[in-house]
């Protein structure tokens, strides 16, 4: 019987020591290339690992409807980990306590899911590093003269965006170091390219004398870039925010963007993942647990369960065709 016994353990580690970990991977929306750039650096860290599969999939425009769809196939798969940058961070929530309830572990990155949905959420930087940053560099575009800004964001449910620019709006108020800057309206371009565009287009005729525009999502900015020389408004409307080397540096080189800032999104899936690997293997997350994701450093979890990355690095003329070609 005790031979028995001690066979059926040996067998039961076996089977475990062999296990491969599906994750599913859930960004915003497909043809995203900040998300694919996370995609490669998840699968980076998960051929390091050796026993994790990463199951990609998106809807294909961002929607929170087409998320919960996409988290309900994961469920039905029996995945055991699901990875979310939320289109919505409330709305998920339900599908996301359904995947809980079936032992499936859920963790936001990039965009929180509300805490109730998930385990962790990992940010790319912290929320003051962003909203601050934002700030100083449309101001070292447009100087110390009064100037009119615009924000042009994705949706209105964004919640890292939302963060962010909700800091912005009180930076504006009580520092006054932004005293010159003057914000005439948030936009949304719902995380696609041509009505980003749109909405560029659309500010610049509604703010005559509008001076800079900043964006804080890849696919505003480059979309509002485009828009500032389209119209030939280079040298009159400068533009800022979150993007991507490979996509900004055009609009770096015709000047109508002076610097703009982004942290390694590679970096972030391979983060991503090796904390992942970490939770999947018993190492749960609790306020002061600390994970070592390799390369990438030692990320700390807060109070509330999240943990976040570094301050976005800067790009402009000096660095842009280097890293152009990374990322």
């Amino acid at each position: 019987m005790k031979k028995i016994f001690l066979l059926t353990i040996i067998f039961a580690n076996l089977i475990f020591a062999n296990k491969t970990f599906r994750v599913g991977l859930v960004p915003k929306s497909l043809g995203n290339a900040f998300f694919e750039a996370v995609r490669d650096g998840g699968l980076e860290a998960a051929k390091e690992t050796g026993d994790i599969k990463i199951i990609f999939n998106a809807p294909a425009t961002a929607t929170t409807e087409g998320q919960a769809e996409v988290i309900k196939s994961l469920i039905a798969q029996h995945v055991d980990l699901i990875l979310v940058s939320a289109n919505d961070p409330d709305a998920l929530v339900p599908v996301c306590k359904k995947a809980m309830r079936r032992k499936i572990k859920v963790i936001s990155f990039d965009s929180a899911i509300s805490p109730n949905g998930r385990i962790l959420h990992i940010a790319p930087a912290d929320t003051k590093y962003v909203a601050e940053q934002e700030l100083d560099l449309i101001l070292d575009a447009l100087g110390s003269n009064v100037n009119e800004i615009a924000i042009l964001s994705e949706t209105p449910q964004s919640s890292n965006q939302n963060e962010w620019i909700l800091l912005m709006k009180e930076l504006l108020k009580s520092n006054s170091k932004y005293k010159n800057l003057k914000l005439v309206e948030v936009a949304y371009g719902g995380a696609l390219p041509d009505k980003s565009y749109r909405e560029a287009i659309s500010l610049m005729n509604k703010y005559p004398d509008l001076k800079g525009i900043l964006s804080p999502t890849t696919i505003g900015v480059a979309a509002a870039a485009k828009a500032v020389v389209d119209q030939k408004k280079v040298g009159k409307i400068y533009v800022t925010g979150l993007g991507l080397p490979s996509e900004m540096a055009p609009y770096v080189h015709k000047g109508a963007v002076k610097s703009f800032h982004l942290w390694n999104p590679i970096d972030l899936g391979y983060a991503t993942i090796k904390i992942s690997h970490q939770i999947l293997n018993g190492k749960e997350p609790k306020p002061g647990v600390v994970y070592d994701t390799g390369r990438t450093g030692k990320l700390v979890i807060d109070k509330n369960n999240n943990t976040s990355m570094c301050e976005p690095f800067i790009f402009n003329k000096s660095n842009i065709d280097k890293y152009s070609k990374i990322f």
